[in-house]
């Protein structure tokens, strides 16, 4: 075991852990976080992504010291209840969740991608959602999501830079 710190959605927890432990089981089992979740566990479905350096990336099969000191961010660390980050307003609005298991996977891959690419177009955000699995056929819904955020978030983006002038 080792003592290991983490800096997840703002917050520095220290925690005892093998450094080979998958970062997946510290998120849920040691800082009781359920955005991400246990699919595969091979990193090929993507319920378990985090973004990390801007990067998303499966947290099932990254080893908790490859990331220590870097800035985790899980589903849970995007927005409130009270204010959802665009992304997740944009989901709510578009109903795109059914079981709502495969959500964090798409919500951070998104995420991740559009803060790199905000003026993406929908074949690129396509291309870009492929590794993220999803069983209940709402991707239509979901990528309708998706272009609904990138919108939202392109014109707060010009709206915040006219105001910045």
């Amino acid at each position: 075991m080792s003592a290991i710190n983490l800096k997840v959605n703002g917050k520095v927890h220290a925690v005892d852990v093998d450094p080979t432990t998958p970062l997946l089981y510290v998120l849920s089992d040691d800082l009781a976080l359920n955005g991400p979740k246990f699919g595969c566990g091979l990193g090929q479905c993507g319920a378990c992504t985090v973004i990390v350096k801007g990067q998303a990336i499966r947290s099932c099969i990254t080893p908790v010291k490859s990331v220590e000191g870097a800035e985790i961010t899980t589903l849970e660390g995007l927005g409130t209840f009270e204010k959802p980050h665009p992304l997740q307003r944009a989901f709510i609005e578009e109903q795109a969740a059914q079981c709502g298991f495969c959500i964090n996977g798409v919500i951070m891959t998104a995420k991740a991608f559009l803060d790199k690419n905000p003026k993406a177009s929908e074949p690129e955000i396509q291309q870009a959602m492929s590794g993220v699995l999803c069983r209940c056929f709402t991707n239509v819904r979901m990528l309708r999501a998706i272009n609904r955020a990138r919108d939202g978030m392109t014109t707060e983006g010009r709206t915040r830079e006219a105001a910045a002038k």
